[in-house]
């Protein structure tokens, strides 16, 4: 399987209404396509998505641009405590059939719930061929240890583990799980590296802008920091923080539905940053106080499951 440092989301591909929601600008079908291919042509050939993003429609999207060079990343998403026997795999077989493919090359446990009866299942897929890799998504230290612990009975490597982590919300390297995968050489991604349009330097688009507004005026001595970085290599705020992670050696999932995402991802992947600038980014973050999307948000999905 080829591996890749830098991620393509999907999160915003979908219909006209639910970017508007989300974004605040609907983007067509066939820019899509167009970033999609540049990304492809420039070594970027990780895609990542679920069922649910794009109010359903960016797996099906991605199953009608029918890129052979596209590697796909997707995820089980149990929304009960009360696991069913089969179920991982009657949600494969719907994703594989949005794909038109025969399998998908990293499939992930998208909460830690059933932690091992899922696994396990999709252990099985992963021996037919069906999965190419496995890994788990929103878990915390212990859970990523006992799904590691499933596998290795499976003989099977856990690939990674996907969590929330941005220059302000470094929870997970804070207690010691991103060490944890550096150390059992498990890859580390992270979500909303971005936090949703706060770490671009201007206020959020859409729904976010509602949410977020306030917060951008806390984050404004950051903002001044992250803007004198970029213009020292030539790259934007939001570039900085997607450089960030990179040089922290951890995998950011990067949104793009504009060819001039892609643009910039190529600028990022060759840039890395001192340790002098690393240091006073995350030193002014911390002084912010400003945390946005907590590192465990879907967590609360588990909590409430137990009424499903």
């Amino acid at each position: 399987m080829t591996d890749t440092t830098i991620i393509i989301g999907t999160n915003s591909w979908g219909g006209s209404l639910y970017s508007k929601i989300l974004r605040g600008s609907s983007v067509s079908k066939e820019t899509i396509k167009q970033t999609a291919e540049l990304a492809i042509n420039n070594g970027f050939i990780m895609f990542d998505t679920a069922r649910n993003y794009g109010f359903g429609k960016s797996q099906k999207l991605i199953g009608e641009f029918a890129l052979p060079e596209m590697k796909i990343s997707t995820k089980f998403t149990p929304f009960s405590k009360k696991y069913k026997p089969g179920q991982v795999r009657k949600s494969l077989e719907k994703d594989l059939k949005d794909f038109n493919r025969k399998f998908v090359d990293i499939y992930w446990l998208h909460l830690p719930m059933s932690i091992e009866e899922n696994l396990m299942e999709m252990a099985i897929l992963y021996r037919e061929g069906k999965i190419g890799a496995i890994g788990i998504s929103n878990c915390n230290l212990e859970e990523a240890k006992f799904a590691k612990e499933i596998l290795d009975r499976e003989q099977i490597p856990l690939y990674g583990i996907q969590n929330h982590y941005s220059l302000i919300e470094r929870t997970w390297e804070q207690n010691g799980l991103v060490e944890w995968c550096v150390n059992n050489n498990i890859k580390f991604w992270a979500w909303a590296v971005l936090e949703e349009g706060m770490l671009t330097g201007s206020t959020p688009s859409g729904v976010m802008s509602l949410i977020y507004r306030r917060r951008t005026k806390k984050l404004q001595p950051l903002y001044k920091v992250m803007g004198d970085i970029g213009e020292r290599y030539g790259i934007s705020t939001a570039q900085v923080a997607i450089v960030y992670c990179l040089t922290k050696g951890i995998t950011p999932v990067c949104g793009c539905r504009k060819p001039y995402h892609i643009e910039q991802l190529i600028q990022d992947s060759a840039i890395r940053f001192t340790d002098d600038e690393i240091k006073i980014l995350e030193t002014t973050a911390q002084q912010c106080g400003v945390t946005v999307m907590k590192a465990d948000m879907f967590r609360f999905m588990s909590n409430l499951s137990i009424w499903l």
